[in-house]
């Protein structure tokens, strides 16, 4: 028989029960973790979500408290009252911070009854589908790991807050209700009951706002931000996320990256306990592609075991070896790599896999040397001449033992991309990865980029971010000339003042020093394509702003949910967020998004086109 809870009131957490409680009458309150008889003798195991403490019910001593606990099942919420005893010798539990005590229940109370059978199992390690995990949300959060996460969650959320607030930072909202810009991906928008065939978009970022509060005077913002993009959802990307956003007026680059350094130490001190020692390495963006073929170089990577990536073109110039030659000849270039004992540990098998992945990426093949004694193993050697094989393995240091991968395309973008994926690949296979957070900075990124759908440049990071000074005559000089190839390669110098910072191989965060002249604003938008009339319909009200005394300033973003991944060690970010949605959008446990009546699509003035049968 179900009970209210009337006037019992719990007294304690069931993980805060310990030997300073023996002999003290508690009121606890949670969930049938597990439940045992032992022949005249309960145990049930009562969770909440401080932990689990051991309930006794004895049949001897309190047959009503007994009778009630024989009949409790998983996941019934429960009410026990009852006195600490330290457990019977040989009896104790030393992994969790109760097992030296036990409450002898004098009172049990039910409170409410779960259905049977569970979809899954409470317990820490279940081997169940993601999307049935979804689907009953509220009992995957009663799982020890997903209540940490949550727990890690909360607390990162108050450091920020406190190590912003300690240095003068305001905490100001801004609209989720707001104008439709473009910044680079689609926007969720809202239609407006009150004004016919208009609509609101919800936020993809509070970029616009925060950069007029700092017109404002505000001088210091940050906020814990959501945002919005509708986009094509991949492998672990969010349709809303959260962002710890901030903004700075007076400021120079190197202000910002070192408030955000401090900020993300302060935290995995504070949440971790983990204390990140050093200013993080600063490496160019020209830099880390060449070497790593990645702008978010994971720096595990152990170098004496998957070498960067090495450049080669030269050596073939002249070679015999015609894929390697038709790509030099068209100006592109030839990378390698060296594995430190993959002649040994990669086997022929094992090559053939990867050169399936890399054609997954939309590579021709994986080229490959294995460096045997006395002699090379490769398809591919016997059209290299004596001199290209002495300084190939004088270049890339390849000893006896070893494997070199090659990659070769007219497109350099994609040698990266390939020869990126490949060095993760294989860190995978051959665990070679060091334990612990690898940070670094990557800046002066390009500031624009030749777009060959659109044929246009645009903006690498948003269309308000700042050109290094030393570039400026350089954007006059590209303006100055109608001929695009001329324009391209005048524009491929200039730089913006940008910063990313990289966690472990992942952006967990970027910003930049903003425009505040709308001199300077006007050559971007001019260089962009992006007429007078398309930039006040679009951004009227920021180039307005910034007419009236627009300080300089700089912001950051960090991209929470991904970092809070990185800190719990999970694979993704839908295990760091309450309630997430699947891959394709989906919310399991709400059944978003649905039908809405048709009254409410007539009220916002909208009716839905027929629906072709897929």
């Amino acid at each position: 028989m179900l009970e209210v809870l009337g006037s019992f009131r719990r007294t304690h957490y069931c993980g805060e029960i310990n030997e300073n409680n023996i002999g003290q009458t508690v009121r606890l309150a949670g969930w049938v973790d597990t439940v045992r008889n032992h022949g005249g003798v309960v145990f049930i195991d009562l969770r909440d979500r401080s932990g689990v403490v051991q309930v006794v019910a004895e049949e001897l001593k309190n047959p009503e408290a007994y009778e009630i606990a024989d009949r409790v099942k998983p996941e019934y919420v429960i009410a026990i009252e009852g006195k600490v005893r330290r457990r019977p010798k040989g009896t104790e539990n030393p992994k969790i911070p109760t097992g030296y005590v036990e409450v002898v229940a004098d009172r049990v109370v039910v409170l409410n009854t779960s259905k049977q059978p569970l979809p899954f199992q409470i317990e820490d390690d279940i081997n169940v589908n993601e999307e049935t995990r979804l689907r009953y949300r509220y009992l995957d959060l009663r799982r020890r790991p997903m209540l940490n996460n949550l727990l890690i969650r909360h607390r990162t959320y108050q450091v920020v807050r406190n190590f912003l607030t300690n240095e003068g930072f305001i905490e100001v909202e801004t609209p989720l209700l707001t104008k439709s810009t473009p910044e680079g991906a689609r926007d969720f928008i809202v239609p407006s009951r009150l004004h016919p065939g208009k609509f609101y978009a919800l936020p993809q970022s509070p970029q616009l706002f925060k950069q007029i509060l700092m017109v404002a005077g505000i001088d210091k913002y940050f906020q814990i931000a959501k945002c919005l993009r509708d986009e094509d959802l991949r492998a672990d990307r969010q349709p809303e996320f959260t962002q710890i956003d901030l903004e700075m007026s007076f400021v120079g680059k190197d202000d910002v990256m070192n408030l955000t350094e401090r900020l993300i130490k302060e935290v995995f001190k504070q949440v971790l306990g983990v204390e990140i020692n050093g200013p993080f390495p600063v490496y160019g963006y020209d830099y880390v592609m060449d070497r790593y073929g990645s702008d978010k170089p994971d720096l595990r990577i152990k170098e004496d075991v998957i070498t960067p990536l090495i450049e080669i073109t030269d050596i073939f110039k002249e070679t015999q070896f015609k894929v390697f030659k038709n790509v030099v000849d068209k100006g592109g270039i030839i990378k390698a790599i060296v594995v430190k004992g993959g002649g040994k540990s990669l086997s022929r098998q094992k090559i053939d896999e990867l050169t399936k992945f890399v054609q997954k990426l939309g590579a021709k093949g994986l080229a490959w040397i294995r460096v045997d004694e006395n002699k090379l193993t490769s398809p591919i050697t016997k059209f290299f001449s004596e001199e290209e094989v002495k300084n190939l393995l004088e270049r890339v240091g390849a000893e006896v033992g070893d494997i070199i991968f090659f990659q070769a395309d007219t497109d350099r973008d994609f040698v990266y991309k390939v020869m990126d994926a490949l060095r993760r690949r294989l860190a995978d296979e051959l665990g070679a990865r060091e334990e612990g957070f690898k940070f670094l900075w990557v800046v002066d990124f390009p500031l624009v980029e030749w777009d060959e759908e659109e044929e246009r440049f645009v903006s690498v990071h948003h269309p308000f971010t700042m050109p290094r000074e030393e570039d400026l005559p350089k954007i006059d000089e590209a303006l100055a000339t109608e001929d695009i190839e001329r324009r391209k390669e005048i524009l491929k110098g200039v730089k913006s003042l940008a910063y990313d910072m990289v966690l472990n191989g992942y952006e967990i965060g970027g910003g930049s020093i903003r425009i505040h002249r709308t001199d300077i604003q006007e050559k971007i938008f001019k260089l962009l394509n992006i007429g007078e009339v398309e930039a006040q319909e679009k951004f009227g009200f920021l180039l307005e702003a910034l007419q009236y005394g627009a300080p300089p300033h700089g912001g950051f973003a960090f991209g929470l949910d991904r970092v809070l991944a990185i800190m719990v060690g999970a694979e993704s970010i839908r295990d760091v967020i309450a309630f997430p949605k699947t891959q394709k959008g989906i919310c399991p446990l709400t059944n978003a998004p649905d039908y809405v009546d048709p009254k409410q699509l007539k009220e916002v003035h909208c009716k839905i086109e027929e629906l072709e049968e897929e």
